[in-house]
């Protein structure tokens, strides 16, 4: 009997092409006219995010092709470069200050953020850990303790650059993890307020975050300042409307809101294709979720699972706070929108995310025959 070759699942593929191609159109929808600005070629930002798309799809075919368990033989040396390469970005000459935080490395405008890659490099690892952690999931001290301390240490370094967006979304997607390990829900209970305590510290230690909470309670009392951003965003998603002012249309991409090819595209989304387009986009991330946990559940072994728990739960947590902070329902945290916002980093990490989810589903239907 000939054996017929099993592809892998066609919804997560065809959602997250759906998806990138979306973001790409819409990189350069909100960036033209900054682009013109600052480079004389409207298409500046956009051709980036294109070969960036490339290269990421490129990564993610690699990955889909892989197979998953042959990372878990390289799980430890891959957390061990991810906080080696977290350590020298923090090396004066060495890492790069952008927008206030030195979380670059590379030369001129092309750089890596390797706190991107530590977050994948941090999933491998506590998939590898926690698959074979069984009842000491039940100990605090055996079981819940380790993998929170290694997550911890990642958001400390993190931390020093520093980067509130990214430590809270390795320490949601650790939670997730840790859950569907079988922590107990005293002790993720007790994580969540230690969270709770320490983000207001982290709050209270610095006062440009202090003024992103001032702005989140009450952006009207400093239109000017501190509630600008916002305010624009909330200003473009509010003239969408139900159907939008038209691809290409937005007003507030005219030098109102700052970077809106970045963390706020999502605004552009809402003020160019309506709500109608903006609810698009995110049931499309739904689909993509949805997939990436139904993958976990069909997973052949552990591994695998706990992988795609933990890049499904990376992305669903990404996509929450990025779309809280744009619609003012969250204080204002710098994180790209997944597969959507500029920026090289992020992109090729989730689509080579989602390939290794494209293989591990690809397993799990061969498991299944």
């Amino acid at each position: 009997m000939v054996r017929t070759k099993v592809s892998f699942d066609p919804v997560l593929f065809i959602v997250t092409l759906i998806l990138l191609c979306i973001g790409v159109v819409m990189v350069h929808s909100a960036s033209s006219v900054i682009s013109l600005q600052k480079f004389d070629d409207p298409f500046y930002y956009a051709k980036r995010q294109l070969l960036w798309a490339s290269l990421g799809i490129c990564g993610m075919l690699i990955m889909a092709n892989y197979d998953y368990h042959k990372l878990r033989k390289w799980a430890p040396r891959i957390a061990i470069a991810s906080f080696v390469f977290l350590a020298i970005v923090l090396i004066p000459g060495v890492g790069s200050n952008r927008g206030g935080s030195q979380a670059w490395l590379g030369i001129g405008s092309f750089g890596i953020q390797p706190s991107e890659f530590a977050k994948l490099g941090l999933i491998v690892f506590l998939a590898h850990y926690l698959a074979d952690a069984g009842d000491r999931m039940h100990s605090f001290r055996r079981g819940f303790l380790p993998p929170l301390m290694l997550s911890l240490t990642a958001v400390g370094l993190i931390m020093l650059e520093p980067d509130l967006g990214q430590s809270v979304v390795i320490m949601g997607t650790t939670i997730v993890m840790l859950f569907a390990a079988g922590a107990q829900v005293k002790h993720l209970a007790g994580l969540a307020g230690l969270g709770l305590a320490g983000f207001a510290g982290l709050v209270a230690a610095a006062p440009y975050r202090i003024n992103r909470i001032v702005a989140f309670l009450d952006p009207w009392k400093d239109p000017l300042g501190k509630g600008y951003q916002i305010i624009q965003s909330l200003y473009a998603l509010g003239s969408g409307g139900v159907l939008g002012l038209g691809l290409g249309n937005s007003r507030q991409k005219y030098l109102y809101l700052p970077e809106p090819q970045t963390d706020f595209v999502y605004s552009i989304i809402g003020e160019e294709l309506g709500l109608l387009g903006a609810a698009t986009v995110l049931l499309l991330f739904c689909v993509l979720v949805w997939r990436g946990f139904r993958t976990a559940i069909f997973a052949p072994d552990e591994f695998g699972s706990l992988l795609a728990v933990g890049i499904t739960g990376m992305i669903g947590v990404q996509v929450l706070i990025n779309v809280g902070v744009v619609t003012g329902s969250i204080p204002a945290t710098g994180i790209t929108l997944p597969l959507i916002s500029y920026g090289g980093s992020s992109l090729t990490l989730m689509l080579t995310g989602i390939g290794i989810l494209l293989n591990i589903s690809r397993q799990a239907n061969l498991a299944l025959r």
